[in-house]
Formats: structure tokens, sequence, C-alpha cells
């Protein structure tokens, strides 16, 4: 029987928090549900987990930079946003939702994510408690989600720094299934 996603196109936009690792699994989940899977990755994600894996697991290249080689002349950040019929962002950090409320386009994936995305986005957040919970960040993330976004979690549980609390990015099979329902 097919999967829900065969076919579908994903960009996965993974940003420099410690589940960055989780991203990872949820590209090979997804690849092996049968979508096509691109990636980008934020400079702070590449000194947590590097492109190549991503292009491991999906088959596809990882973008990690407005300018890319010579070999490729599609302007990145319209060719993506052309390309796929949803993002989800895992982890998403405390600086991506700033820059999603502010429309700052200073990478590859905020210029996608804030000046050429018009299609479903989903925001899988990441971090510690206390930047959970501060007044900047949860404004923040009111502000997405007015401006149509989808989150998935933050769930509670052992963070990275040791604490327990509200923060971990949710489970690769939660994030999954909110790609299926927007795209059905």
């Amino acid at each position: 029987m097919a999967s829900k996603l065969t076919g579908c196109k994903v960009l996965l936009g993974v940003c420099g928090g410690i589940a960055a690792y989780k991203a990872a699994d949820l590209a090979g989940k997804l690849t092996g549900a049968g979508a096509v899977v691109q990636t980008i990755l934020t400079v702070n994600a590449c000194e947590l987990i590097t492109p190549k894996t991503f292009e491991a697991v999906t088959g596809q290249a990882a973008y990690t930079s407005m300018w890319v080689g010579p070999e490729d002349f599609r302007i990145g950040h319209i060719s993506l946003a052309d390309w796929a019929q949803v993002v989800v962002i895992a982890p998403a950090t405390a600086n991506l939702f700033a820059k999603l409320v502010g429309g700052l386009c200073d990478d590859l994936l905020s210029t996608t994510l804030c000046a050429a995305w018009q299609k479903p986005i989903i925001l899988a957040p990441a971090m510690n408690t206390k930047m959970w919970s501060n007044p900047a960040v949860q404004r923040n993330v009111k502000a997405t989600e007015q401006m149509g976004a989808t989150l998935v979690g933050p769930m509670a549980g052992r963070l990275a720094c040791g604490t327990e609390g509200i923060g971990r990015m949710a489970e690769p099979a939660e994030i999954l299934q909110a790609i299926e329902t927007a795209l059905a």
C-alpha cells in the first residue's frame, strides 16, 4: 500500500539546536515513506550535524548557503520554494521564530521562508525551557501561529542541558503526522 507521502515534495529546514540529530531521523522517515526531501541547514546547524548526513538519508543535495556553486544556476530560495509542497523546520529555534516574525532574510533558510514561501509551514520548536517560556519567544511563537504556521510540540521531558521541562522537539512520527495532515 502506498504511503500518503509518496511523491510529496518536502523542504526540511534544520536550525542550530541540539535536536538537529532528530532531523536526520525525520528526513530518513520521510524518504522511507516515499517523500522527496530537500534540506536547508543553517550555518549553526552545520556545527551540530553535517549536510552529508542529510544527503545520505535523502539522496538529495543539502543546501547551506545562498551562494551555491557555479554548476547550479537557479536562484535557491525561489527554486526551493517553487519546488516544495510543504516546509517543515525541525528543530525550530528561538532565533528562527524571531526571524520569521521580523522578516529577516540573512541566510538561505530565512530568505526562503520570509521572502518566497507561500505554502504550509510546520514548525517543530526545540529549546531550553527558560528560552521557550521567555516572553519575547512566546510573543514570536504566537505571531507565527497568527501568520498561519502549524506548531508541533515542544514536548516535556529531559532536555540536553540535563534539566526536565518543556522544550524537547516532537518525535519524528508526530511531525510526519502533521506533514500528512498539511498535505491532505
